[in-house]
This record gives structure tokens, C-alpha cells and sequence, in this order.
């Protein structure tokens, strides 16, 4: 009895992965940001602003925070409404993913996997704690977490490659200047009738000439 097994093609081989480096980078990325928050809390918590653990001096420092609006700390007391905007965000990236960017692209992939990890991630914050957990401290910048920094670089990251990418597509002529051209051509390169070459022919030769092409 012989077995048949189904070959991998090289497109079946990218669609696999155009969903799988994005779940890989999203999982990585849940699991860092999750498991951060769990030790902030653990070691700053539970009131927020209490202690500090500097890094670099006083330019670099982990310090617990609450976050109850968005990104950087911006807008505050609306966390319910957020967490409906971030998974309706979410959603139309995944939609944007699907039909809209080059989702071969592994550049593109990882930025998917950021966007949608780090967005993730602080919603499972808000779900579980009502806030966002926030411990990063760079000098005046507002307190933020490795998921705001994730969607933050994501998104850069695409945008600077999808104005690299449009840029260096070659710019081809328009279709009708290039159906002129090939009509032009062949009308140049079409061979006269003998009959017309001769300018001696006279009018009786022209019309004996005429019978015969008919």
C-alpha cells in the first residue's frame, strides 16, 4: 500500500507565514509586557508613586503608575471607552493586514505583531485592573509600558516602510501613450504597395495595376 503526501508550495508556504510571525511576535510581546507589570506591581505596588528605582540617574527610573486613559498618559478617566477603541483599532488593522498591506512582507509581519500585541496587552489591563499598568520613566516624558512602546514602533516602522516601499516601485508609462507607440510602429514598419512606389506609373498603369490587386 503506497501513501501520497501533500508537497508544501512556496505560496501556501508564505500564507502560513504572513500569520504566523505576527501570533509569534504578539505572544512574546503579551507575555514580556504582562509578566513587567506583574513585577512592577509586585515590587512598586500596590500604591502607585510610592518608590522609584532609578536607572540612569534621575533621566532613566521605573515608577508605578496608573493609567486610566491612553498612550503616554493622555486623556484619563475614560478607560471603558478606550478599551472599545482599541479592540475596534485592532480590528480594522487586522482588516488593513488582510487586504490592503503586503502581508508577505516579514517587515511588515513584526510591525503587525507589535501594533496588535502592545494593543492587546493594555486592554488585558483594563479588563483585569480597570487601568493601565505604567513603570517607564524618561525625564518630563509622560510614564508609559513596553506595550505603548510596541504599537509606538510598529507603527513608525510601517509607515517609514510603506513610504520607502511606494517610492521605489518603478513608475511605468501610461497604457495609452504605450499602445500609440506600438500603433505608430507598425504603421512605419508596414511595406508600401508596388504599385505606389513607381511616381512614373501613369493613370492607366494605375488602374490596370488596381485590377489585378482586386
Amino acid at each position: 500500500m503506497s501513501t501520497t503526501s501533500a508537497s508544501t508550495t512556496p505560496g501556501s508556504a508564505a500564507d502560513s507565514r504572513r500569520w504566523l510571525v505576527p501570533a509569534v511576535v504578539l505572544t512574546l510581546l503579551l507575555v514580556a509586557d504582562q509578566a513587567s507589570k506583574l513585577w512592577i506591581l509586585r515590587t512598586l505596588g500596590p500604591v502607585p508613586g510610592q518608590r522609584s528605582i532609578p536607572l540612569i540617574g534621575d533621566w532613566f527610573s521605573l515608577e508605578y503608575v496608573r493609567n486610566t486613559g491612553v498612550a503616554f498618559g493622555l486623556f484619563q478617566n475614560a478607560s471603558p471607552i478606550f478599551t472599545v477603541t482599541s479592540l475596534l483599532i485592532s480590528a480594522g488593522a487586522v482588516y488593513a493586514y488582510i487586504h490592503y498591506l503586503p502581508n508577505r512582507n516579514p517587515w511588515v509581519q513584526v510591525c503587525m505583531g507589535l501594533v496588535l500585541g502592545g494593543a492587546l496587552g493594555n486592554v488585558l489591563d483594563r479588563i483585569r485592573l480597570g487601568y493601565v499598568v505604567d513603570f517607564l520613566a524618561v525625564g518630563w516624558w509622560p510614564r508609559f509600558n513596553f506595550a505603548d512602546s510596541a504599537v509606538t514602533v510598529g507603527v513608525l516602522v510601517l509607515a517609514v516602510f510603506l513610504l520607502f516601499e511606494e517610492d521605489s516601485q518603478p513608475q511605468s508609462p501610461p497604457q495609452d501613450d504605450a499602445l500609440l507607440g506600438d500603433l505608430l510602429t507598425q504603421d512605419a514598419e508596414a511595406p508600401a504597395p508596388a504599385h505606389r512606389a513607381n511616381p512614373g506609373m501613369t493613370d492607366s498603369g494605375r488602374r490596370i495595376a488596381d485590377s489585378h490587386d482586386s
